[in-house]
């Protein structure tokens, strides 16, 4: 019995010490390498290096959530609405030996009901660029505004107000702040046609044949410790196609006039108020415009009350020949923090357009907009305010009309991320 178990137990060391060779003989396994996420601190706060790349990227957004209310001027309109905006930002950067080379991405999607026009859900691509060193493509601000202005009002004020676009451009950095940029943009335009007819149609006053050019935009900017100023400008092309018997005499019917160039200008800027507290500032924007009314901010027609005056870039005159609209419009703002928490902003806009005497019935008028908005931040990203806005329509010309004005409220919590 005892020689069995000797057996038996020399056996299985045997068996074990053969084992253990062989494995000796395996290649060992190694654990798989962990990749961190490293911090990118390059381009400020938020951005991280996406693993085994040296792109630096930031994911960010915002929702929104805002109630209006708007004095109705018939039964069947809605005074209050309400709107709900979702917003997702990413943006990767990379240095390259050519500069930096950036791609940004907005997307949003916003829920609206009564009194904002209508109720729908709709999708928007806001923004979508490609930056390598001075170049820009793709969709984003246009570069006739100052892009920099810190206009914090809630509500339409009357200047060219941080648009996007589809855009090719190209900035030419000079140093010590200045900078320059040309531009091919996507046309900015009003509408072409003024009032309705008997039966309800629009009266068209300029049919616009298809688009040979693009609106050519430049810019000259300065930005430094104190503030921003930015000078720019827009060629914007006029192109009729054949004239119809509701917008001529007979006479002119098959006509086709000469396409022309409409063109607008701008100054833009803001200064930095530190003496009265640490980020108050002033903004300026005055714009002139011929025929290439859109840059003033206006959609093809404003209201206030129950008068309407719509806006045209140009119409036919008399003669046949295009004959265009001209306006200017100026507007500003004062931001100022009462505490490190709570700012309050006071601004305004000023706009004249006019069309000439051949016009019937006249819409030239002029409109001021005048508002405030005072804000709480409890922590940092979040906003939790409301806003009063009045505006004030005054027709001018032969039809004159009714002086009217409107008063809105605004409701607004909106985090950003």
């Amino acid at each position: 019995m005892k020689l069995a178990k000797s057996l038996f137990l020399g056996s299985v060391a045997g068996l074990a010490a053969v084992a253990g060779a062989q494995a000796a003989d395996l290649p060992a396994k190694k654990a798989a390498a962990v990749e961190y996420v490293r911090v990118c601190s390059t381009y400020g706060a938020g951005f991280f290096y996406i693993p085994g790349t040296e792109t630096c990227l930031r994911v960010g957004g915002r929702v929104r959530a805002e109630f209006l209310y708007v004095e109705p001027t018939e039964r069947e309109q809605d005074a209050i609405g309400f709107r709900a905006r979702g917003r997702l930002n990413i943006d990767a950067r990379t240095a390259t030996a050519y500069g930096l080379l950036r791609t940004f991405v907005r997307f949003e999607m916003t829920r609206d009901t009564g009194a904002y026009g209508f109720s729908s859900t709709s999708a928007n691509v806001d923004q979508a660029f490609i930056q390598f060193g001075g170049l820009t493509a793709g969709r984003t601000i246009s570069f006739f505004m100052n892009s920099d202005l810190p206009n914090d009002n809630w509500g339409t004020l009357r200047f060219y107000d941080a648009p996007t676009v589809n855009v090719f451009a190209y900035t030419f950095s000079f140093g010590n702040g200045f900078s320059a940029t040309i531009a091919a943009e996507e046309g900015s335009f009003a509408g072409n046609a003024f009032g309705v007819d008997a039966d309800g149609d629009p009266i068209t006053v300029f049919d616009r044949a298809g688009q040979t050019m693009p609106d050519l935009v430049a810019n000259l900017k300065y930005a430094g410790t104190w503030g921003s100023a930015q000078l720019g400008g827009a060629l914007h092309q006029l192109r009729s196609d054949v004239l119809t018997s509701d917008v001529a005499a007979a006479p002119l019917v098959g006509t086709i006039p000469d396409s022309e160039l409409g063109w607008a200008v701008t100054a833009q800027g803001y200064f930095n108020l530190p003496m009265l507290a640490e980020g108050d500032a002033l903004w300026l924007a005055a714009t002139y415009a011929d025929g290439a009314l859109g840059y003033l901010g206006f959609d093809p027609n404003v209201t206030a009350g129950s008068t309407t005056r719509d806006v045209v870039d140009a119409y036919i005159g008399a003669d046949g020949d295009i004959e265009t609209g001209r306006g200017w419009s100026i507007a500003g703002g004062l931001n100022h923090y009462w505490t490190p928490t709570i700012r309050q902003n006071v601004f305004g806009s000023y706009a004249r357009v006019d069309y000439g005497s051949d016009v019937a019935p006249g819409f030239d008028f002029t409109e001021w907009r005048a508002g405030s908005n005072l804000i709480w931040s409890p922590v940092s990203g979040l906003d939790i305010g409301v806003e009063v806005l009045y505006s004030n329509l005054d027709p001018r010309g032969p039809s004159f009309g009714d002086d009217n004005d409107t008063i809105e409220g605004r409701l607004r919590v909106q985090r950003d991320f």
